[in-house]
């Protein structure tokens, strides 16, 4: 049987059929269309991050500061926490030494009674100032560039492995 308009019972499911699934393609293929070709958000990661209050800081004496960063990963940006080894080597100058091993990565600590890093896993031990006193260990502490802004430390990203200082109030 025909209706009126010419289109049959067959025709109209048809139709409706296909109106059903392009409603739904373009209900889920839209959104993910967006958020493949939409530009990610204004924040942006890595930069300087506030570490810590330098009158906290005793001359010579390394601190473990803990912050907190923004990592981009894939299309998301993801807070996560670091942490540095902060050394004021004098009253003018500071350095925050990342926290693993040049060897092998592994995590190293400071020895207060001998007066140097040392990392137990396969005893390289550092100087104050990062340097390879002995060990296996090829090159010096890595260190993040520092600057600071007032009396707040601000610690950027390690971009490779060589050192960097900061002279305090620049």
């Amino acid at each position: 049987m025909v209706a009126s308009n010419g289109i049959g019972r067959r025709g109209f499911f048809g139709r409706a059929t296909q109106a059903l699934g392009a409603l739904i393609g373009g209900g889920l293929g839209i959104p993910a269309l967006i958020y493949l070709l939409k530009a990610p958000k204004s924040v942006s990661p890595g930069g300087w991050v506030d570490a810590m209050d330098l009158n906290l800081l005793k001359l010579r004496s390394p601190e473990e500061v803990t912050f907190r960063r923004l990592r981009k990963d894939g299309w998301k940006l993801i807070t996560e926490k670091s942490t540095a080894w902060v050394v004021k080597l004098s009253d003018s100058e500071v350095v925050a030494y990342s926290p693993q091993c040049t060897h092998l990565g592994c995590a190293y600590r400071w020895e207060e009674d001998k007066g140097e890093f040392i990392c137990p896993c396969h005893t390289t031990n550092f100087s104050i100032d990062g340097n390879v006193m002995g060990g296996p260990a090829p090159r010096p502490l890595d260190r993040f560039p520092v600057k600071t802004q007032g009396t707040r430390l601000l610690i950027g990203t390690i971009d490779s492995a060589q050192p960097t200082k900061t002279k305090m109030g620049a």
